[in-house]
């Protein structure tokens, strides 16, 4: 990780997801409703509906509208069949970058999604072309200055699966796509509160971004992301301030 700082970057993609709240609670929703149809509508047997509940709270999602899109999932109320699709493609100096969408529309969905690719610069690929390059797995965040000796400690008392100590003095730590929610909870428990953290596709290689190529990186990520049908997208690359 040498070269950039580790910190300042997760620091400035938190900012950017903050300016964006405004269309938080509608992913969320989308998200409990598709968690609650594949898995039931019980967050106790169901670890996807679990987290789409924790994120919800966490975002100040009133209980009620949580309830709801519960209910429409497992089809206690009616509502919209959303259908979720991958896609995946090259951003700027070969960046690999995942779209995840949930859509009623996948014929306006791959639309959207390519012309952005084409506008700013990256190019859409095929099923599987970066995939192989990203890891599925739950982390979070700690800011600099936390206890090295007792976070690793307290991490893997809680089963977590790695630890890793950043050059920034940062830390991480990672967990299991659908223990995030119970390693979070135990590390709070244990007196440590995370900066920042998700179930994500974490990158096993970055591509670092500086100047113009960052820039246009972030033009590209940034169009993604305000596409109506799109849940998250995903990048290996690391853009420098």
């Amino acid at each position: 990780m040498a070269g950039h700082s580790k910190w300042a970057n997760i620091k400035h993609k938190k900012e950017r997801t903050d300016a964006k709240r405004g269309k938080i609670f509608t992913r969320l929703i989308k998200e409990i409703t598709v968690a609650a149809r594949i898995g039931g509508g019980d967050p106790d047997i169901n670890p996807r509906l679990r987290l789409a509940i924790d994120k919800a709270l966490d975002a100040n999602m009133p209980k009620d509208n949580i309830q709801r899109a519960s209910d429409r999932g497992s089809g206690s109320l009616e509502g919209v069949d959303y259908l979720e699709i991958r896609y995946e493609g090259y951003g700027i100096a070969g960046a690999a970058v995942i779209v995840d969408c949930l859509t009623d529309n996948k014929t306006r969905t791959v639309a959207d999604v390519r012309h952005a690719f084409s506008k700013y610069g990256g190019n859409m690929g095929t099923d599987g072309c970066v995939a192989f390059q990203f890891t599925h797995c739950g982390y979070l965040v700690f800011a600099p200055g936390v206890n090295e000796d007792a976070l690793m400690e307290a991490a893997l008392e809680a089963g977590a699966d790695d630890v890793v100590t950043n050059d920034d003095g940062s830390m991480e730590v990672i967990t299991a796509p659908y223990e995030f929610s119970n390693v979070k909870a135990a590390l709070e428990s244990a007196g440590f509160k995370s900066e920042m953290g998700d179930v994500t596709m974490r990158p096993q290689n970055e591509t670092v971004l500086t100047g113009e190529d960052a820039q246009r990186m972030q033009k590209l990520l940034d169009a993604l992301e305000d596409l109506d049908d799109v849940q998250e997208v995903y990048t290996s690359a690391v853009i420098e301030e």
